[in-house]
Protein backbone atom coordinates (compact mmCIF):
# COMPACT_ATOMS: atom_id res chain seq x y z
CA UNK A 1 0.00 0.00 0.00
CA UNK A 2 1.22 3.75 -0.81
CA UNK A 3 2.33 5.60 1.93
CA UNK A 4 0.52 8.83 1.87
CA UNK A 5 0.85 12.04 3.87
CA UNK A 6 -1.81 13.50 6.26
CA UNK A 7 -3.50 16.43 5.10
CA UNK A 8 -1.47 18.45 7.19
CA UNK A 9 1.73 17.88 6.51
CA UNK A 10 0.61 17.64 2.78
CA UNK A 11 -0.16 21.12 2.81
CA UNK A 12 3.30 22.11 4.80
CA UNK A 13 5.12 19.86 2.20
CA UNK A 14 3.54 22.59 -0.39
CA UNK A 15 4.00 25.56 1.62
CA UNK A 16 7.81 24.54 1.86
CA UNK A 17 7.74 24.59 -1.92
CA UNK A 18 6.22 28.32 -1.84
CA UNK A 19 8.91 29.34 0.71
CA UNK A 20 11.20 28.16 -2.31
CA UNK A 21 9.72 31.42 -4.35
CA UNK A 22 10.77 33.50 -1.67
CA UNK A 23 13.16 36.57 -2.51
CA UNK A 24 14.39 37.11 0.74
CA UNK A 25 17.96 36.91 1.96
CA UNK A 26 17.15 36.18 5.70
CA UNK A 27 14.53 33.64 5.82
CA UNK A 28 12.26 31.70 3.01
CA UNK A 29 8.59 32.00 4.30
CA UNK A 30 5.59 30.23 2.79
CA UNK A 31 2.28 30.25 3.82
CA UNK A 32 -1.06 28.60 2.49
CA UNK A 33 -4.89 29.25 2.82
CA UNK A 34 -6.81 26.21 2.73
CA UNK A 35 -10.44 26.14 3.49
CA UNK A 36 -12.19 22.31 3.12
CA UNK A 37 -8.65 20.71 2.26
CA UNK A 38 -8.38 22.98 -0.87
CA UNK A 39 -6.23 25.73 -1.31
CA UNK A 40 -7.33 29.44 -1.65
CA UNK A 41 -4.26 31.41 -2.01
CA UNK A 42 -0.35 31.34 -1.40
CA UNK A 43 2.09 33.41 -0.04
CA UNK A 44 5.52 33.91 -0.29
CA UNK A 45 8.06 36.88 1.33
CA UNK A 46 9.73 38.91 -1.05
CA UNK A 47 9.81 42.45 -3.13
CA UNK A 48 6.62 43.56 -4.16
CA UNK A 49 5.62 42.38 -7.41
CA UNK A 50 7.59 44.24 -10.11
CA UNK A 51 10.40 45.93 -7.53
CA UNK A 52 13.49 44.77 -7.12
CA UNK A 53 14.36 42.09 -4.98
CA UNK A 54 16.88 42.76 -2.15
CA UNK A 55 19.15 40.51 -3.95
CA UNK A 56 19.60 43.07 -6.42
CA UNK A 57 19.18 45.87 -3.92
CA UNK A 58 20.39 44.44 -0.60
CA UNK A 59 19.16 44.07 2.67
CA UNK A 60 18.69 47.29 4.75
CA UNK A 61 17.98 45.36 8.00
CA UNK A 62 21.02 42.97 7.38
CA UNK A 63 23.55 45.87 6.73
CA UNK A 64 21.82 47.65 10.34
CA UNK A 65 21.95 43.93 11.81
CA UNK A 66 18.21 44.55 12.88
CA UNK A 67 17.68 41.19 15.47
CA UNK A 68 15.30 38.65 13.81
CA UNK A 69 11.37 39.95 14.51
CA UNK A 70 12.31 43.01 15.06
CA UNK A 71 11.74 46.65 13.06
CA UNK A 72 9.59 45.07 9.77
CA UNK A 73 8.74 48.76 8.81
CA UNK A 74 12.53 48.45 7.61
CA UNK A 75 12.23 45.65 5.63
CA UNK A 76 11.48 46.66 1.43
CA UNK A 77 9.38 43.05 1.44
CA UNK A 78 6.13 41.38 1.99
CA UNK A 79 5.36 38.31 4.73
CA UNK A 80 4.32 35.01 3.17
CA UNK A 81 1.06 35.70 5.10
CA UNK A 82 0.31 39.00 3.89
CA UNK A 83 1.34 38.20 0.72
CA UNK A 84 -1.63 35.16 0.88
CA UNK A 85 -3.95 37.59 2.05
CA UNK A 86 -3.59 40.00 -0.59
CA UNK A 87 -3.69 37.38 -3.19
CA UNK A 88 -7.07 36.15 -1.98
CA UNK A 89 -7.98 39.71 -2.05
CA UNK A 90 -6.80 40.44 -5.67
CA UNK A 91 -9.06 37.37 -6.85
CA UNK A 92 -12.16 38.02 -4.78
CA UNK A 93 -11.55 34.86 -3.07
CA UNK A 94 -12.82 34.56 0.58
CA UNK A 95 -10.64 33.30 3.03
CA UNK A 96 -13.13 33.47 6.41
CA UNK A 97 -12.50 30.46 8.59
CA UNK A 98 -9.59 29.48 6.30
CA UNK A 99 -6.50 27.49 7.84
CA UNK A 100 -3.15 29.21 7.55
CA UNK A 101 -0.18 26.65 6.80
CA UNK A 102 3.10 28.60 7.21
CA UNK A 103 6.62 27.44 7.29
CA UNK A 104 7.11 29.64 10.14
CA UNK A 105 5.50 31.83 13.23
CA UNK A 106 3.43 35.03 12.07
CA UNK A 107 4.87 37.79 13.22
CA UNK A 108 2.57 40.25 15.46
CA UNK A 109 1.90 42.34 12.11
CA UNK A 110 0.70 39.56 10.25
CA UNK A 111 -1.24 38.42 13.15
CA UNK A 112 -3.03 41.14 13.72
CA UNK A 113 -4.08 40.79 9.84
CA UNK A 114 -5.06 36.90 10.28
CA UNK A 115 -7.39 38.27 13.12
CA UNK A 116 -8.88 40.66 11.19
CA UNK A 117 -9.30 38.49 8.11
CA UNK A 118 -10.90 36.00 10.54
CA UNK A 119 -8.71 32.86 9.90
CA UNK A 120 -9.62 30.44 12.30
CA UNK A 121 -6.45 28.15 12.75
CA UNK A 122 -2.78 27.71 11.55
CA UNK A 123 -0.60 24.72 11.46
CA UNK A 124 3.11 25.83 11.77
CA UNK A 125 6.45 24.07 11.21
CA UNK A 126 8.87 26.72 12.79
CA UNK A 127 8.57 29.32 15.80
CA UNK A 128 9.86 32.62 15.68
CA UNK A 129 10.87 35.14 18.21
CA UNK A 130 7.34 37.27 19.12
CA UNK A 131 5.57 37.09 21.78
CA UNK A 132 3.48 39.80 21.03
CA UNK A 133 2.38 37.74 18.25
CA UNK A 134 1.27 34.64 20.35
CA UNK A 135 -0.61 37.05 22.61
CA UNK A 136 -2.70 38.11 20.05
CA UNK A 137 -3.70 35.02 18.86
CA UNK A 138 -4.28 33.68 22.19
CA UNK A 139 -6.88 36.40 23.04
CA UNK A 140 -8.41 36.26 19.19
CA UNK A 141 -9.02 32.30 20.10
CA UNK A 142 -7.09 31.60 17.15
CA UNK A 143 -5.68 28.06 17.36
CA UNK A 144 -2.07 27.32 16.56
CA UNK A 145 -0.68 23.83 16.08
CA UNK A 146 2.86 23.18 15.26
CA UNK A 147 3.51 20.53 13.16
CA UNK A 148 6.53 17.82 12.90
Amino acid sequence: MIERPDWDHYFMQIATVVASRSTCMRRQVGALLVLNKRILATGYNGAPAGLEHCGEVGCLRQEMQVPSGERHELCRGLHAEQNAIIQAAVHGVAIKESVLYCTHYPCAVCAKMLVNAEVGSLVLADNYPDNLAKKIFAEAGIGVNFIV
